[in-house]
């Protein structure tokens, strides 16, 4: 029987108030704190659920609240140069869901606290302090808080993965910047399309939104490392003036990008993937989300696999008896998938900033991709085909998934 009663979570973007409410629903007390001073809305541009992600939500009922917000798109198609090809889906499987990151958390933030999470602001942790039978969140305004367990929600530069392993690494840069918009195209896109472009010096995706708009994002090469805060201090003129240079020959790249205006412009800053993190947990403390997997962009499963980590670490704290072995459990049931994702990200990260000629390479492949790296039975199925059955009591040692 398991021990835990109570947890805090740190962190309130995504993965928080997703841990916090399937805490409750086990049966645990959880409160979310944030160390900003209102809920993180704003920060990012879009992304997309795959069913996997949206399964583990429906396990919580914030499965319709999402896609509610979100634009099914059930269409892939590759383009390089110009060159387009459809990429083959799975059949069987429901569309991704495209949903804005601000609008995510947003709704993943009222859906907790309709459930009954509470939220508290202005709590930056700086320490803990653990016993026998609890541990103190200690925060920089001098306040304290104290539960049977602390879950670090805190993201890609977390406190608590320093607080477990102070030798722990933090996230690697993957040489590129993301911004994103929403613009008016007159190019002819299809609507229920993603479309993954590779133009003459970088790739972007694009896509028409339900009101005819066409969202489309970039990833920049950039060899200085910009955080968001510092990304956001370059005007936004000066980032369009190198987009319209490096886009400006792709269609309809060029157009996206001259149509896009300052205002428009979405401004992300630094793409990062997490390198493995050697220890995810010690004594009452534990990691979920893109503190501990954050594989880059280029998987379209982050926000999925956080979804899925804070549901299992909830049901590992429910079944098991002590926070130690459901840690253990958690570990087990996760870090073989979540490191497997991110090889497979880091993989498409080097095509998409090929050279001359492994870009015309590519072109030359295009057919043979079609049949053997763009099977999406080999390359996606296992991901997302994965279900968590929440009923089903958590073992001590699972075997990993």
């Amino acid at each position: 029987m398991s021990t835990t009663r109570t947890a805090l979570v740190i962190g309130g973007g995504i993965a928080g108030p997703v841990t916090a409410t399937a805490l409750l629903k086990a049966g645990i007390d959880a409160r979310v704190y944030e160390a900003y001073p209102a809920p993180s809305h704003g920060i990012g541009s879009g992304l997309a659920l795959a069913p996997n992600g949206l399964a583990a939500l429906d396990i919580i009922d914030a499965g319709d609240p999402v896609r509610g917000i979100a634009l099914p798109v059930s269409k892939m198609c590759l383009s390089v140069n110009g060159k387009s090809m459809s990429v083959p889906g799975l059949a069987d499987m429901p569309p991704l869901q495209v949903v804005d990151r601000a609008e995510l958390s947003v709704t993943l933030h009222d859906h907790a606290v309709a459930a009954g999470v509470p939220f508290e602001y202005n709590k930056r942790l700086v320490d803990v302090e653990e016993s026998a039978s609890g541990i103190t969140a200690l925060f920089a305004d001098g306040s304290t808080a104290t539960a049977d367990v602390l879950i670090g929600a805190d993201g890609i530069r977390s406190t608590v993965r320093g607080l477990i392993d102070p030798q722990a690494p933090g996230p690697d840069y993957t040489g590129m910047l993301g911004f994103g918009a929403l613009t008016e195209c007159d190019a002819e896109i299809e609507p229920d399309t993603m479309t993954f472009a590779f133009g003459k010096r970088a790739y972007y995706l694009y896509w028409r939104q339900a009101d005819g708009r066409i969202a489309w994002g970039a990833n920049l090469p950039h060899k200085q490392y910009l955080s968001l805060t510092e990304a956001r201090t370059v005007p936004a003129e000066h980032w369009l003036r190198i987009m319209r240079e490096t886009y400006g020959e792709d269609v309809p790249g060029g157009e996206l990008v001259r149509r896009t205006t300052a205002e428009d412009l979405q401004i992300v800053g630094a793409l990062h993937i997490m390198p493995p993190v050697r220890q995810w947990s010690r004594g009452r403390m534990v990691l979920v989300g893109d503190s501990v997997h954050a594989p880059s962009n280029s998987s379209g499963q982050g926000a999925s696999l956080a979804v899925e980590s804070a549901v299992q670490l909830a049901r590992c704290l429910r079944d098991l008896p002590t926070p130690q072995s459901a840690f253990a459990a958690y570990e087990g049931l996760r870090r073989s998938r979540v490191e497997g994702v991110a090889k497979r990200a880091a993989k498409i990260n080097h095509s998409k900033t090929p050279g001359p000629v492994a870009r015309k390479m590519m072109m030359l492949m295009m057919p043979l991709l079609s049949r053997t790296v763009m099977n999406p039975e080999k390359t996606v199925g296992h991901e997302q085909r994965y279900r968590i059955d929440w009923d089903a009591p958590v073992q001590s040692e699972p075997v990993a998934a």
